[in-house]
């Protein structure tokens, strides 16, 4: 019992006057506080009492290097810098490396705020723009990238058409006349690029397909429907897409090919060696892909999609087509189910010149 006591009182003295007890003069406790790196000014670390710095901060960032971005460049960079990051838009932006997306954004915004960059060192004050990142911009500003002439060359063409033709000389286009070679008529849609119709009809052609073949009668008839199409800045020809291997339309294949390249002799009349082509042909399925027409390998009836842009054209301020009202009197019952004749080639007409400026849009 005597050692037992002993023993406590001993530790009691380690307990008052030992290491682990608070003597008078002894530090204050410590608390967590912050600190803020003055150099490089990064986020605050948070450290207690004498501990070091965080060793997760890099020393390159409390160095004590005071190059700046200005001194990195001549004066003549640096202003072919500050003239592009101060007048660029932001899609002008976007084609420089690292500016895509946001950070274009966040430079537009930041010169509405504090107006036009001074210096090269002030554009790290921008959002998501750090030294690094602004090197690489600088230097992509000064350095840009080759661009891909032939890439860009057929990015150009318009591949929706044959022969394939600048897609720059297509859009200056006015007007386009669309035309559809039918087994007993032909059919046109003049359409300019605002989407309007400015004149549809077809043209029976009482000697297509009728007893024994004849070049002349078919000149004859295949020149009066060239006589009544207006004048366009380019005619696009259907292109069947009937296949040679299906013997039993040899006879319908042939009759469309020889309309097809008469309505070329005819419309190219003036055509010079040299000079663009004026009259283009447009692949029959590529507008039936572009409407969603194609089931299986086949293509169907648009007679529904025009009835559906004829009454668009009434009910909507912006509507997808616009048609004349005296058309839309003409040929508001035309188009129907079950109609004996339901004008397929004026609807096909109508399709292919909607579907050549919408691609040639995109």
């Amino acid at each position: 019992m005597w050692i037992a006591r002993r023993l406590l009182f001993s530790a009691g003295l380690r307990g008052h006057y030992g290491l682990l007890s608070r003597t008078t003069g002894s530090l204050p406790e410590v608390k967590p506080r912050y600190l803020q790196c003055t150099c490089c000014w990064r986020s605050r670390i948070t450290i207690a009492g004498f501990d070091a710095l965080n060793g997760t901060l890099s020393s390159e960032l409390c160095s004590d290097d005071k190059t700046t971005l200005d001194t990195l460049y001549t004066p003549e960079q640096r202003v072919v810098i500050l003239q592009l990051l101060n007048n660029a838009t932001e899609s002008e932006l976007a084609t420089i490396k690292l500016l895509r997306g946001r950070k274009s954004v966040n430079i537009l915004d930041y010169r509405s705020r504090h107006g036009p960059f001074k210096n090269l060192e002030s554009v790290i004050n921008v959002p998501l723009v750090k030294h690094k990142s602004a090197v690489i911009v600088f230097n992509s500003i000064l350095n840009p990238p080759e661009k891909k002439e032939k890439r860009k060359t057929k990015i150009q063409l318009a591949r929706f058409t044959r022969p394939e033709i600048d897609r720059g000389v297509l859009e200056d286009a006015n007007s386009i006349v669309s035309i559809i070679c039918g087994t007993n008529k032909v059919a046109w849609t003049h359409m300019d690029r605002a989407f309007t119709v400015l004149d549809w009809q077809q043209q029976e052609c009482n000697s297509f397909m009728k007893g024994t073949y004849m070049a002349s009668s078919y000149l004859d008839d295949i020149a009066y429907a060239v006589s009544l199409i207006p004048a366009a800045d380019f005619f696009i020809v259907e292109k069947p897409g009937i296949s040679a291997q299906n013997t039993s339309l040899f006879p319908v294949m042939a009759h469309l090919r020889t309309v097809e390249a008469m309505l070329f002799a005819l419309l190219a009349q003036r055509h010079e060696v040299g000079d663009s082509p004026r009259v283009l042909n447009m692949m029959r399925l590529s507008v039936g892909r572009h409407f969603g027409l194609i089931v299986g390998e086949s293509r169907t009836s648009g007679a529904q999609v025009v009835r559906q842009m004829m009454t668009e054209s009434v009910t909507k301020k912006a509507s997808r087509v616009t048609f004349p009202h005296d058309l839309l009197v003409k040929y508001r019952n035309a188009f129907q189910m079950g109609s004996r004749n339901r004008g397929e080639e004026m609807c096909d007409a109508l399709l292919q010149a909607v579907a050549f400026y919408e691609l040639l849009g995109d």
